[in-house]
C-alpha cells in the first residue's frame, strides 16, 4: 500500500548508510526529504497510533514532493513507551541525521520527544493533548496541531453550563496519567469560577478496563453532571459502562476529548444518543482543508475521514506548508516560515501562533443523535458550539528560548 514507507529497523540500517560513498550519500540528501514520524503501534493506545500514523503517511504520499525533494515517510514505532520514543528519535536524528518530526499518540510521550527534537537541532509537529506542550515545556522546535487541555474544556465545560444553568453538582473520572491530569486541572478552575460544586473524582490507571466501581460511585454522589477526562479505548469504555448502569436517565455526559467519528462507530447510536463529546475535528465541517482530506482519505478507505485521520494528517500538512512558506528544508528556516503563519486546514483556516506554536483553530462540543435521526451511516452527532478557546500567550507559561 505504501511504496516509500521505512520502517526503523536499528543500527545495522543506519551503519549501512553512513558507510556509503560521500557524493552518494550528498545525492540522496539532494533528492529526498526523510520525514520520521513516531506513533505507538503496540501498547494501550495501538489504535489510535494506527489511525493517527494513517493520516500522516496519506498526506505525505499526497504532497509526494516538496522543493524538488521526494518525501521518504520513515514510521517509528515507540510501542506506546516514551523511553523508547525517546531512544528511536535519537537515533534516526544521530545515525539518519532525519531532523523533520512529526506525531505522537499520547502526551508523555509527545513532551518527551518534544525536547529531545529540540536538543537535535530539529522541527517537531505533534498531537499531544497536555496544555505543558505550548505551555512550560515549549521551544522553538515544537508546534502543535491539537488544542491544548485548557481549550478542550473551555470549549466543552463553558458552553454546556451556559445549555444546562441548573446543573450544579458535576463529578469527573479522570485517567490518571498526563493527559487525564490536565483536562481535570482546568475543569476545576471552571468550577471554582462558575461556582459549581465538584462532587467527587475518580482516578483510574492507564490500565484499568472496568470501571463499575467509579461509575456506582459517581452515581452515588447524584451528579447533574458526569465529565469524562480521559483518552482512547478508556473514554469507550466509561461511557459505554455509564450508560449500562442507566445513568443518562439523570445525569448528563460529558466525554471532554473524543476521537469522534471513529469513537462513534465504536459506541453506536444507542450509546451515543444524548451524550456529548469535545472533538478537534467533524468531517461534516465543510471547508476548503477539510474537502482535501476528504478527498486523501476517501482514496484510501471510500468512507469519510475521523479525527486521527484528519489529525495525522494535519501535522504532515503544517511541517510540509512551512518547508514550501520558507522555501526550504533548513530546519531555522522553517520554524520562522512557521510562525504566524494561516493555512486553509482541517477545520478551515488555522494561523500557527507565533507566541507557543499553538495552531488556532476550533474545538467542537458535539451532541449524540438518535439513530431514528441519523442522515447516513456515519452521521452521529451534531455540532452545539464552535470556539476557539486560548489562553492568552502571556498566561500559557511559555518562554520561548
Amino acid at each position: 500500500m505504501i511504496q516509500r514507507r521505512r520502517f526503523l529497523t536499528g543500527a545495522s540500517m543506519a551503519a549501512a548508510a553512513l558507510a556509503a560513498p560521500p557524493f552518494i550519500r550528498r545525492a540522496n540528501a539532494e533528492s529526498t526529504l526523510d520525514i520520521a514520524s513516531i506513533y505507538s503501534l503496540s501498547g494501550t493506545f495501538a489504535n489510535v497510533g494506527a489511525l493517527l500514523n494513517n493520516g500522516s503517511q496519506w498526506a505525505v504520499e499526497s504532497y509526494k514532493e516538496v522543493l524538488g525533494h521526494k518525501l521518504n515517510y520513515v514510521l517509528i514505532d515507540d510501542r506506546g513507551d516514551a523511553g523508547e520514543a525517546v531512544r528511536k528519535v535519537q537515533e534516526v536524528m544521530t545515525q539518519r541525521n532525519i531532523k523533520h518530526i512529526i506525531g505522537c499518540t499520547n502526551s508523555a510521550i509527545g513532551l518527551a520527544v518534544q525536547k529531545e527534537v529540540y536538543a537535535r537541532g530539529g522541527i517537531y509537529v505533534q498531537e499531544a493533548g497536555a496544555d505543558e506542550s505550548t505551555g512550560k515545556d515549549c521551544n522553538r522546535s515544537n508546534f502543535r496541531w491539537p488544542v491544548a487541555s485548557y481549550s478542550a474544556v473551555n470549549a466543552t465545560v463553558r458552553p454546556l453550563m451556559e445549555k444546562f444553568p441548573d446543573a450544579k453538582r458535576w463529578y469527573t473520572i479522570t485517567g490518571q496519567y498526563v493527559f487525564g491530569d490536565s483536562l481535570l486541572t482546568n475543569c476545576k478552575k471552571i468550577f471554582a469560577e462558575k461556582g459549581v460544586e465538584h462532587v467527587g473524582n475518580s482516578y483510574h490507571s492507564l490500565s484499568d478496563r472496568e470501571y463499575s466501581g467509579y461509575i456506582a460511585t459517581a452515581l452515588a454522589a447524584n451528579p447533574d453532571v458526569l465529565v469524562i477526562c480521559n483518552f482512547g479505548n478508556q473514554t469507550l469504555d466509561v461511557i459505554r459502562q455509564a450508560v449500562s448502569y442507566g445513568m443518562k436517565r439523570n445525569t448528563k455526559i460529558l466525554a471532554v476529548w473524543s476521537t469522534g467519528l471513529d469513537q462513534y462507530q465504536a459506541l453506536g447510536p444507542e450509546n451515543c444518543e444524548g451524550v456529548y463529546f469535545g472533538c478537534n475535528f467533524w468531517h461534516g465541517v465543510d471547508t476548503p482543508g477539510g474537502r482535501r482530506v476528504a478527498e486523501v482519505v476517501k482514496a484510501k478507505t471510500n468512507d469519510v475521514p475521523n479525527y486521527l485521520h484528519a489529525c495525522g494528517y494535519a501535522v504532515a500538512q503544517v511541517l510540509l506548508e512551512g518547508v514550501l512558506k520558507a522555501k526550504s528544508v533548513e530546519v531555522p528556516k522553517i520554524i520562522s516560515a512557521l510562525e504566524g503563519m494561516s493555512y486553509e486546514g482541517p477545520t478551515g483556516t488555522e494561523v500557527v501562533r507565533a507566541e507557543d506554536h499553538q495552531v488556532i483553530k476550533d474545538y467542537y462540543l458535539m451532541l449524540g443523535k438518535a439513530k431514528s435521526a441519523m442522515k447516513d451511516k456515519n452521521d452521529f452527532a451534531d455540532i452545539v458550539a464552535a470556539t476557539k478557546a486560548f489562553l492568552p500567550p502571556d498566561q500559557t507559561g511559555c518562554k520561548m528560548a
